[in-house]
């Protein structure tokens, strides 16, 4: 895998979560932006530049200004061959079973994780 994109505006559970990515080796590149808005911007001047998309994106639900459903409809206009590219893991310290069945309904999310991320969580990325 090339490369990871973490999405979090908490500063600490970004430490946590990039650390533990770092240390499976299973990453050439991980890039940790602390809001949603910031991400659809950095996705945006990704395509804008021609460069490829992070196959894997581990996304915080509850974010101010745009959460991680706010963030995966913006995502939903980016080109189809950039989407199915990526594969969305929402992260959240949220035990609500509301979030879990709204990501679970979104195509592009995969997985649902409780923060902060452990390597044993990260094993499924490593065979795929």
């Amino acid at each position: 895998m090339k490369h990871i994109l973490l999405i979090d505006d908490n500063e600490i559970d970004n430490f946590i979560n990039k650390k533990i990515v770092s240390k499976s080796l299973m990453a050439d590149l991980i890039t940790v932006l602390n809001s949603g808005i910031d991400a659809i911007e950095f996705l945006t001047n990704l395509i804008m530049n021609n460069e490829p998309f992070p196959e894997l994106i581990f996304l915080d639900i509850q974010m101010p200004e745009m959460d991680g459903f706010q963030f995966l409809h913006q995502f939903d206009n980016f080109p189809e061959e950039m989407k199915v590219s990526t594969s969305i893991n929402m992260l959240t310290s949220s035990s609500n079973s509301n979030d879990i069945k709204r990501a679970s309904e979104c195509r592009y999310v995969k997985n649902f994780f409780n923060k902060p991320l452990s390597a044993g969580e990260l094993d499924i990325f490593k065979t795929n």
